[in-house]
């Protein structure tokens, strides 16, 4: 067969249909060996001759509008998203690449990722930036895993079996749609770090065992519809950061005193009037310490102390009157300056959103 030498852009187009089927096709040199009938991804390639035949049978003037008309694949988008997700899998398989990068691959859903599941050597997973549903229960066959982001997905739900994670430390479900958690989420053996910010989380789908992971060193529940939280978060003996900034609090438990080895504490932005004494027993204080309380309707006394400073703040909390004015509130049940403080409106939430 004679090689042919075609113009560029009908050579690429030739290309893209044909795929690299087990013959060699040169787009950028137009250097093409095809002959025969060949079937792949839906086209049907007769003959390169008969193509580039039809092609100057066109009229001049329509054949230079075709010859701009950019190249059109014939895979679906589905086998492209495919394709390359497989390509990054592919590649952690044959070089027993224990981390997997798929951050923004414009993934929905697991299907996309073949064998994932399968590669048991793994370590950590980044999932995050994508469009992600749901997360298959076959998760927990990766005994392995360290450190799991699906941050920022459409997630509304998750898998139990995410909790029975032999070594699970780090888990990032942050910025989804998560209006539930499944019952015994709280099992995880090892979790140190757990992100569930921005959500639509409350107190009410908390499963009964969340507050016994003994491992637990930072909770994030930022941006969720928390009013109350529970006192059980006492048992979270290891915990160094919580953060509970933007959302309903009203009031915090007495219980959060015995957090002995907080280190930050995030509460800005809440409808909190007052603060529970106990909180006087963490060493916030300290220089190494983080305590953000603005943006709350605080009560006369704390607000004055606020606008020194972190530190007296947590002196005044200490005094005896103060102990009087909190009693009050609270047998007030919250009111003792008014009316409760209205809700943030969270209705453009885009964890509320519908896809």
């Amino acid at each position: 067969m004679r090689a042919h030498y075609y113009p560029s852009h009908i050579s690429a187009q030739i290309t893209v249909c044909v795929g690299s089927a087990d013959r060699e096709s040169k787009r950028n040199g137009s250097f093409i060996h095809k002959t025969g009938s060949k079937r792949l991804g839906g086209c049907v390639v007769s003959s390169i001759l008969q193509i580039v035949g039809a092609f100057y049978a066109v009229p001049p003037e329509f054949r230079a509008k075709m010859s701009n008309q950019p190249v059109v694949s014939c895979l679906p988008v589905t086998a492209n998203k495919m394709s390359k997700a497989k390509k990054v899998l592919d590649e952690a398989r044959d070089t027993k690449n224990r981390e997997i990068d798929l951050v923004d691959r414009n993934i929905s859903t697991f299907d996309e990722l073949p064998g994932l599941l399968n590669m048991l050597f793994v370590t950590r997973i980044t999932l995050s930036h994508n469009k992600l549903k749901t997360v298959p229960p076959g998760i927990a066959n990766l005994n392995n895993l360290e450190i799991l982001n699906l941050s920022n997905n459409f997630l509304e739900e998750l898998p139990l079996s995410l909790s029975s994670m032999p070594k699970l430390r780090i888990l990032n479900c942050s910025i989804n749609r998560l209006n539930t958690l499944p019952r015994g989420f709280g099992a995880f053996p090892v979790l140190e770090v757990l992100d569930l910010s921005y959500n639509n989380l409350n107190e009410h789908v908390l499963p009964g065992n969340f507050f016994m992971m003994d491992s637990l060193r930072a909770l994030y529940l930022g941006d969720n519809e928390f009013e109350y939280l529970p006192k059980e978060i006492k048992n979270l003996k290891n915990l160094q950061i919580l953060g509970l900034r933007d959302n309903d609090l009203l009031e915090l438990p007495r219980e959060i005193g015995e957090l002995t080895r907080i280190r930050e504490l995030h509460i800005q932005n809440n409808r909190l009037s007052v603060l529970p004494p106990e909180i006087a027993n963490l060493d916030m204080p300290g220089p190494k310490s983080v305590l953000k309380m603005e943006e709350n309707p605080w009560v006369t006394a704390i607000a004055e102390q606020y606008l020194v400073g972190i530190s007296h703040v947590l002196e005044y909390i200490k005094t005896e009157a103060y102990r009087i004015l909190y009693n009050r509130h609270m047998q007030s049940g919250g009111k003792s300056a008014g009316e409760l403080p209205p809700k943030s409106d969270k209705s453009k939430k885009a964890s509320r959103a519908r896809s």
